[in-house]
């Protein structure tokens, strides 16, 4: 009993006391408040304290983006609707399964078709006849080809009429000056800008004419002037008239169209197509017409090398005439005679458009030996001489060697045209730039030929007195003992 009032009286005192703690506490707690809701402003200036950053990792290489090209949008296309289900009121009775409506699928639009370019349809060429050649009485052929090594004299009135004052005082007879050349002709040509073509040379340093000029100062002289048609279906393939006309062209089996030639490389026109004829024909006709010149020269280059003919058009014509696809060998006889005939077809046309329009010109040709223009171009120009369209025949011989050049006179071939009383000469090689060749070789190269009555012209005219090894003095000594005493041509009225 006492220990329980014990124990009630303490109680009592810690009431007492916790009593009088409390309005102490109170006002504690209230004075905290004011305090810190005065110092909030001031804590909130400072930031709040941040994780720490882990170490930066550095990328490896990273493959480099391609780009993306936008992707063709498709046409929209409607998706299909949904099904339609029948209401579960269906009376018992089975309802058939609906079925999604097809959609129709867009159709490509329709582009239109590039159509080839048009090609000419082969048509046979009738067999070549013999025509009656102007008779003309034998001449001795003293003549030099005016090239375009030869142009700072050419485009010079005063060095033209010094040059054929020079050629008469020491008995030549005959200049050659080139009109066509490289693609381009040599003069202001009508027929060339039809073609697209602009002249390469055609002005002077006077702004004149320099093919009329040659001709003109060459006659005053009494030199005959016979301009050269040097390329002849050989044309630079960089030229404008390959690049605006690549269907003329002809090519190989196995698609090139170019060869490697002493001009360098160079494409070869067609000439079996019936526009290339045309084009050619119409630059000769416009030369004889223009010009007042005794006649009109093709060279070597009036040819195909063998490995052409492979184009589409010469193809097709081959086929429809023979009814075989032409041989994979270009060197099959058969082959290689079709080709040829083609050839001299046409220079038959050739001839006779050029005499109907001047009936006594020249119609000069200037080949290799027979054996090598025909078997490596097709250029079967003794049976130009047998049809009778050959005036004047100056075969190209070319050689250092006094026993290989002497034997190139005897061929058959040139014994049949002196037999025909045409006069023959035989071009000789007075020099180049890179080829340096004595007055001595060049005499007695002369002399071979003079003793079997065959003329000569040389290679080039600059060469015959600045490019030897002796000065231009001795050299024109030497050509002075070569042509002792004149031998001059007629002209043809």
């Amino acid at each position: 009993m006492s220990f329980n009032l014990r124990k009630l009286g303490m109680s009592f005192q810690w009431r007492l006391k916790l009593k009088s703690v409390v309005p102490i506490l109170f006002l504690l707690t209230f004075i905290g408040v004011i305090v810190l809701d005065t110092f909030a402003p001031a804590l909130a200036q400072f930031p709040a304290p941040q994780p720490i950053p882990p170490i930066p990792q550095f990328p490896g290489q990273q493959p480099v983006p391609q780009p993306q090209f936008p992707q063709p949008v498709p046409l929209p296309v409607p998706l299909p609707q949904s099904p339609q289900f029948p209401p579960a009121e269906t009376d018992g009775l089975p309802q058939p399964v609906p079925q999604p409506v097809p959609q129709p699928v867009p159709q490509p639009v329709p582009q239109p078709v590039p159509q080839p370019v048009p090609q000419p349809v082969p048509q046979p060429q009738p067999v070549p006849q013999p025509v009656r050649r102007v008779q003309r009485p034998g001449q001795e052929i003293r003549g030099v080809w005016m090239t375009n090594n030869d142009l700072d004299i050419l485009r010079d009135r005063t060095k033209v009429g010094e040059a054929m004052d020079k050629l008469r005082r020491l008995n030549f007879n005959t200049v050659y000056p080139v009109v066509w050349n490289s693609g381009y002709v040599m003069y202001p040509s009508a027929v060339a800008q039809r073609a697209e073509i602009q002249p390469f040379v055609y002005k002077g340093t006077d702004g004149h004419d320099i093919i009329a000029d040659v001709i003109n100062q060459a006659h005053r002289r009494g030199l005959l002037a016979i301009p050269w048609f040097e390329f002849g279906f050989m044309a630079p393939e960089t030229s404008e008239l390959a690049l605006n006309h690549p269907e003329w062209l002809t090519r190989k089996r196995d698609g090139s169209q170019t060869s490697i030639s002493a001009a360098g490389e160079v494409a070869w026109l067609n000439p079996f197509h019936p526009e290339v004829q045309r084009f050619i024909s119409d630059l000769v006709l416009e030369i004889v017409t223009k010009y007042d010149a005794d006649g009109i020269q093709f060279d070597d280059h009036m040819s195909l090398p063998r490995e052409f003919g492979y184009d589409r058009y010469t193809v097709s014509l081959y086929t429809q005439e023979t009814g075989n696809p032409p041989p994979a060998n270009h060197q099959d006889q058969a082959w290689m005679r079709w080709r040829a005939d083609k050839i001299t077809a046409f220079m038959l046309q050739l001839n006779q458009a050029v005499k109907a329009r001047k009936p006594n010109v020249i119609f000069s040709v200037s080949p290799n030996y027979y054996d090598f223009a025909y078997k490596f171009q097709l250029q079967d120009w003794l049976n130009w001489v047998r049809l009778n369209i050959v005036d004047e025949l100056v075969m190209q011989v070319y050689r250092d060697d006094l026993n290989s050049f002497t034997a190139k006179l005897t061929r058959p071939e040139i014994l049949e045209t002196q037999q025909l009383n045409i006069p023959t000469g035989i071009g000789i090689m007075a020099g180049l730039r890179t080829r340096r060749i004595p007055i001595q070789q060049i005499k007695s190269q002369v002399f071979a030929a003079k003793q079997r009555g065959l003329g000569v012209a040389f290679f080039y005219y600059e060469s015959l007195w600045d490019t030897g090894p002796e000065d231009p003095g001795q050299r024109q000594q030497g050509f002075q003992a070569i042509f002792p005493s004149p031998a001059l041509r007629a002209r043809a009225d």
